[in-house]
């Protein structure tokens, strides 16, 4: 695949993943066995309160196509085909779960040196449309996303976004909730060598005028431990401690405090990802 600008989704990821990602409040875990041979399993389990849910997927790679199968404690099995190359600077993936026969759906995705797009299609007689473009140049992405619905003959979203990245720093506006949302965030390293970061997201109701905000921060201690918090305007405070404790081998502690609700106990989780 060629090399090219980021993908619509990666407007705002940056702050996104900062605020959100490794957040967890109940027991998860994670086994990754990659395989010598073109075979990788993966075994996945979370308990909420007293529900065990879990998975165990599988991944097969054979030149230019990955085959993907997914089996979790409701006999679900979710499957996904990926064909790289199908034409020049394009990929094709095929999902669908089983027994669900209307789940299927076509995705195609296109990457030039200036301009990257996204296109699905639901596979049944009434699919939802989804297309997203981003035009890269530089430092600068812009792009937009509309989804329709044939069965209704309405859209079901329409979203446009811009984005400012350095390596210092990244900066993301976006248009979304059918143009009745507008947020922005910001992301800066506070030294030269990223070991820590402060991000800000800030939204606004166009119609309602409501605003709300959320600030973070992620400090790298060492190679091996790491610090975030997140407070919002709501009143939630959260913190997250993870430490590579082997090599691609991760556990992780999240905890999160209501200080507008003090008769409810703080929530708290913990994460273990493990490959041998």
């Amino acid at each position: 695949m060629a090399n090219g600008p980021a993908p619509f989704s990666d407007i705002g990821k940056r702050a996104k993943d900062l605020l959100t990602k490794d957040y967890n409040y109940d027991y998860k875990f994670v086994l990754s066995v990659p395989g010598s041979t073109p075979m990788g399993l993966v075994a996945t389990g979370l308990t909420k309160g007293q529900i065990f849910l879990g998975d165990v997927s599988a991944q097969y790679k054979s030149g230019r196509t990955v085959v993907d199968v997914k089996v979790d404690t409701y006999s679900n099995v979710s499957t996904k085909v990926t064909v790289h190359e199908v034409m020049p600077s394009t990929k094709a993936v095929l999902s669908f779960d089983v027994p669900d026969h209307k789940s299927g759906k076509l995705d195609v995705q296109y990457i030039h040196p200036r301009i990257a797009i996204d296109s699905s299609i639901g596979l049944n007689p009434s699919p939802v449309l989804n297309l997203a473009a981003a035009v890269g140049h530089k430092d600068i992405l812009v792009g937009c996303e509309v989804g329709f619905d044939t069965a209704s003959a309405s859209f079901t979203k329409y979203t446009a976004g811009i984005s400012f990245n350095k390596p210092d720093l990244s900066a993301a506006l976006i248009l979304m909730d059918k143009g009745q949302t507008l947020k922005a965030s910001y992301v800066h390293s506070v030294d030269a060598s990223n070991k820590t970061q402060v991000v800000a997201e800030m939204t606004h109701g166009l119609s309602t005028l409501e605003n709300s905000f959320t600030i973070g921060s992620a400090h790298a201690i060492d190679r091996y431990n790491m610090v975030k918090t997140r407070f919002s305007d709501n009143g939630k405070v959260a913190m997250l401690c993870q430490r590579v404790w082997r090599p691609k081998s991760l556990i992780t502690f999240s905890a999160e405090y209501d200080t507008k609700k003090t008769e409810v106990a703080p929530k708290w989780g913990l994460a273990l990802a493990l490959t041998p």
